[in-house]
């Protein structure tokens, strides 16, 4: 298949400049085809201003937004086998799993297409006038919500379709009526492009204006900080790590109109081990743990890198099945060079601590080439983890660690001392449930989406779901890049006050033409409202 490899600004593309890069295959080390134009300054110019201009002149239409969310889905299900087999190689990740990962993409687009189509999601809130009030009449006071403008996102190299080109950023973005621009990942130009002219031709066959999306290339961090800095863009979806976030966020900050980075970065996922859930099914909860914490290699933001428990029988036949299953998991390839780099000294720096031991490692690949990882756990006592924060950083890939307590009580002061987490795991017997509050009450605190049973690394797209924590798992705890809420960081509320009908977006008329919920003097309903 042969590859542009221009940027994409606005219906055109574009290669200004004269630097240019090509992708790495992880598995293989060889060079994939496809040569690929670092963005300029000129074009990361005219990406921001023309994303402002489509924005200014566009009109908000939720029906057409939902025809363009629904097109782009079936223009990425139409590249067929050549996305499968370019992102594969871009990734050293399955067929299988690219396959399924394609549908999760094509299927959130659809979720957002099917949430703007019915509207509710605005939130209109009706508080009619009431002129006989005393001692001050009551004005009438509506109030919904709006696009908030341009949206800069910056995919995951984990997962490049669901979290990158047309990944949850920028369906939830474009679903909220704003335009997007895309900082493509190096690491998968070649998928990113095929998924880039998607969206193109969707917003081309619907006849959006030009602007609506860019995506441009470059490796490094100085495109995307620069992108940031643009004052056109007016928000920023991240997904990646603590440094690369804190740094897009320390960006933001700095403008003369600061704007919100929305940020998934670190979590290591505790798991909570209570002993009778143990002693009843210690070597079942391994098998579950071993699948959860080595499926794809352990690169998942939701990897259930840390487990707690408490010594006894119990434990040592949980720790002696995991110790099997990891010595016989064979090594994998990591996404990126640096990936595997991080992941390797993550290890050796465990190993050569003296304050832990190992438990097991699977046997080293043949080919360190072919950035192969090889699983590997490793316990330590938990004075020393509640001792040194530093075991808290996460080594992003299929190692763990075990910490092991003396008593429960134990589980809850180095619940207490965790920074804040994507997920939080509790297994426990039905009788130790009602004795787990405590820890329960603080897992709340700590985590963004807590759970009891099962491992934390699927994640479903739902309206329910959240994919967001306290800092460092995200910048924002109150916002999930998952779901249909995921929409409302691109959104803010206006309020009109005494505003004729005319000037009132339709949503707020009193006719209610859209037949969307609304909450009407404290009521929600689908009812028109009787002028006042």
């Amino acid at each position: 298949m042969a590859f542009h490899g221009n940027n994409q600004i606005g219906f055109e593309r574009s290669a200004r400049g004269s630097e240019r890069f090509r992708v790495t295959a992880p598995a293989t080390g060889e060079l994939l085809p496809g040569e690929f134009a670092v963005a300029t300054e000129e074009e990361l110019q005219a990406a921001a201003s023309r994303a402002d201009e489509a924005f200014r002149r566009w009109p908000r239409d939720s029906r057409r937004t939902a025809d363009l969310l629904e097109r782009i889905a079936a223009n990425i299900d139409d590249l067929g086998d050549a996305l499968v087999e370019r992102c594969s190689a871009e990734t050293a990740l399955p067929s299988g799993r690219i396959k399924l990962e394609r549908g999760r993409t094509t299927g959130q687009l659809r979720m957002f297409a099917a949430l703007v189509r019915e509207g509710s999601w605005v939130d209109a809130r009706i508080d009619r006038a009431d002129p006989r009030r005393r001692p001050v009449p009551k004005p009438d006071v509506r109030r919904m919500l709006v696009p908030l403008g341009p949206a800069a996102v910056f995919p995951a190299s984990n997962f490049p379709l669901a979290f990158s080109t047309a990944g949850g950023d920028t369906a939830s973005a474009l679903a909220a009526g704003c335009p997007v621009i895309v900082k493509a990942r190096p690491s998968h130009a070649g998928t990113s492009e095929l998924v880039g002219d998607a969206i193109v031709s969707a917003l081309a066959e619907l006849g959006f204006p030009d602007g609506w999306f860019s995506q441009l290339h470059g490796p490094g961090r100085s495109l995307g900080l620069r992108l940031v800095e643009h004052p056109a863009v007016k928000a920023v979806g991240f997904t990646g790590s603590l440094s690369g976030g804190r740094a897009l966020m320390a960006a933001a900050a700095a403008r003369s109109e600061p704007i919100p980075v929305y940020a998934e970065m670190g979590s290591v996922n505790p798991v909570f081990l209570l002993p009778e859930s143990l002693r009843q099914n210690a070597e079942s909860i391994a098998e579950g743990y071993h699948q959860s914490l080595t499926l794809g290699v352990g690169q998942f933001c939701t990897n259930p890198g840390l487990v707690f428990g408490v010594r006894g029988p119990a434990w040592e036949r949980f720790t002696a099945k995991l110790a099997e299953l990891v010595r016989g998991t064979p090594p994998g390839s990591m996404l990126l060079p640096a990936i595997y780099r991080d992941y390797e000294e993550g290890v050796a720096r465990w190993r050569n601590d003296r304050r832990m031991a190992c438990l097991a490692e699977a046997a080293a690949a043949a080919d360190p080439s072919r950035l192969e990882a090889r699983a590997a756990v490793f316990t330590l006592p938990v004075e020393a983890f509640l001792a040194d924060s530093a075991f808290q950083s996460e080594v992003f890939g299929h190692a763990a660690l075990l910490v092991e307590c003396d008593r429960v009580e134990q589980m809850l002061a180095a619940a207490e001392s965790l920074h804040g987490q994507l997920t939080a795991t509790i297994h426990a017997a039905p009788g130790e449930l009602e004795a787990a509050g405590p820890l329960w009450s603080i897992l709340q605190r700590k985590a963004g989406r807590v759970l009891v049973g099962g491992f934390p690394t699927g994640v479903e797209v739902c309206a329910a779901m959240h994919h967001g924590g306290p800092y460092p798992a995200g910048s924002d705890a109150h916002f999930t890049s998952v779901g249909t809420a995921a929409i409302l960081r691109f959104a803010r509320p206006v309020c009109y006050q005494n505003v004729p009908q005319a000037l009132l977006p339709p949503e707020l008329h009193d006719g209610n033409p859209l037949g969307i919920w609304r909450l009407v003097d404290n009521q929600w309903t689908r009812d028109a409202i009787a002028p006042t």
